[in-house]
Protein backbone atom coordinates (compact mmCIF):
# COMPACT_ATOMS: atom_id res chain seq x y z
CA UNK A 1 0.00 0.00 0.00
CA UNK A 2 1.68 3.12 -0.99
CA UNK A 3 0.77 6.18 0.75
CA UNK A 4 0.79 9.34 -1.10
CA UNK A 5 3.57 11.55 -0.47
CA UNK A 6 2.57 15.14 1.43
CA UNK A 7 5.10 18.38 1.18
CA UNK A 8 5.63 21.19 3.18
CA UNK A 9 6.38 23.98 0.56
CA UNK A 10 7.83 27.36 1.98
CA UNK A 11 8.46 30.47 0.50
CA UNK A 12 8.44 34.24 0.38
CA UNK A 13 4.96 36.37 -1.39
CA UNK A 14 5.07 39.95 -0.71
CA UNK A 15 7.23 40.62 2.75
CA UNK A 16 5.43 37.44 4.16
CA UNK A 17 6.84 33.48 4.58
CA UNK A 18 3.70 31.08 3.69
CA UNK A 19 3.80 27.67 5.12
CA UNK A 20 1.98 25.33 3.06
CA UNK A 21 1.05 21.35 2.40
CA UNK A 22 -0.03 19.78 -0.64
CA UNK A 23 0.54 16.41 -2.33
CA UNK A 24 1.51 17.55 -5.72
CA UNK A 25 4.19 19.56 -7.11
CA UNK A 26 5.88 20.22 -10.02
CA UNK A 27 8.51 22.01 -12.20
CA UNK A 28 6.52 23.99 -14.43
CA UNK A 29 6.84 24.36 -18.09
CA UNK A 30 7.08 28.25 -17.58
CA UNK A 31 10.86 28.61 -17.34
CA UNK A 32 11.83 29.20 -13.26
CA UNK A 33 8.86 28.00 -11.94
CA UNK A 34 7.43 25.51 -9.32
CA UNK A 35 3.38 24.11 -9.70
CA UNK A 36 2.02 23.35 -6.52
CA UNK A 37 -1.39 21.69 -6.36
CA UNK A 38 -4.00 19.71 -4.26
CA UNK A 39 -3.22 22.21 -0.74
CA UNK A 40 -4.04 19.85 2.59
CA UNK A 41 -5.62 22.59 5.30
CA UNK A 42 -7.04 21.01 8.60
CA UNK A 43 -9.86 18.76 8.70
CA UNK A 44 -13.49 19.97 8.47
CA UNK A 45 -14.96 18.92 11.44
CA UNK A 46 -12.05 20.14 13.71
CA UNK A 47 -13.69 22.49 16.82
CA UNK A 48 -10.61 24.47 17.40
CA UNK A 49 -9.82 27.47 14.62
CA UNK A 50 -6.64 28.88 13.72
CA UNK A 51 -6.64 32.11 12.45
CA UNK A 52 -3.35 31.61 10.44
CA UNK A 53 -4.99 28.25 8.47
CA UNK A 54 -7.82 29.81 7.58
CA UNK A 55 -6.51 33.04 5.52
CA UNK A 56 -4.76 30.30 4.02
CA UNK A 57 -7.67 28.56 3.26
CA UNK A 58 -9.81 31.51 2.42
CA UNK A 59 -6.56 32.59 0.07
CA UNK A 60 -6.13 29.55 -1.94
CA UNK A 61 -10.04 28.84 -1.58
CA UNK A 62 -10.60 28.77 -5.28
CA UNK A 63 -6.88 27.98 -6.79
CA UNK A 64 -6.35 24.64 -8.37
CA UNK A 65 -3.11 24.93 -8.96
CA UNK A 66 -0.62 27.66 -8.00
CA UNK A 67 2.69 29.17 -9.58
CA UNK A 68 5.53 29.90 -7.19
CA UNK A 69 8.90 31.67 -8.60
CA UNK A 70 12.02 29.20 -8.05
CA UNK A 71 13.76 32.26 -6.31
CA UNK A 72 11.02 32.41 -4.28
CA UNK A 73 11.15 28.82 -2.51
CA UNK A 74 12.93 28.19 0.49
CA UNK A 75 11.88 24.64 1.67
CA UNK A 76 10.16 21.99 0.22
CA UNK A 77 9.93 19.05 3.01
CA UNK A 78 8.71 15.62 2.08
CA UNK A 79 6.55 14.99 5.46
CA UNK A 80 4.69 12.07 7.67
CA UNK A 81 1.52 14.04 7.32
CA UNK A 82 0.00 17.44 7.30
CA UNK A 83 0.57 20.60 9.76
CA UNK A 84 -1.27 23.91 10.09
CA UNK A 85 -0.51 26.16 7.26
CA UNK A 86 1.44 29.50 8.60
CA UNK A 87 2.08 32.89 7.48
CA UNK A 88 4.66 34.94 8.98
CA UNK A 89 5.25 38.21 8.11
CA UNK A 90 9.06 39.40 7.80
CA UNK A 91 10.38 42.77 9.76
CA UNK A 92 8.86 45.81 8.82
CA UNK A 93 11.27 48.14 7.25
CA UNK A 94 11.12 51.74 6.60
CA UNK A 95 8.22 50.83 3.66
CA UNK A 96 9.84 53.22 0.93
CA UNK A 97 12.13 49.97 -0.07
CA UNK A 98 11.46 46.41 -1.18
CA UNK A 99 13.91 43.28 -1.81
CA UNK A 100 13.70 42.52 -5.34
CA UNK A 101 13.78 38.63 -5.27
CA UNK A 102 17.20 37.61 -6.55
CA UNK A 103 18.49 34.78 -8.12
CA UNK A 104 20.96 32.67 -6.43
CA UNK A 105 25.11 33.00 -7.07
CA UNK A 106 26.25 30.14 -8.93
CA UNK A 107 29.20 28.51 -7.10
CA UNK A 108 32.91 29.47 -8.71
CA UNK A 109 33.64 32.75 -10.56
CA UNK A 110 30.79 35.52 -8.50
CA UNK A 111 32.79 38.63 -10.17
CA UNK A 112 32.63 38.41 -13.26
CA UNK A 113 35.87 38.28 -14.51
CA UNK A 114 37.63 36.08 -17.24
CA UNK A 115 38.04 32.83 -15.87
CA UNK A 116 40.88 31.55 -19.17
CA UNK A 117 43.45 30.73 -16.99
Amino acid sequence: MSKTPIYKVIFYNQNQVYELYAKAIYQSEMYGFLEVEEFVFGEEGQMIVNPGEEKLKNEFAQVTRSYVPMHSIIRIDEVEKEGVGKIHELPASSGKVANFPTMPQRPGNITGGDSSD
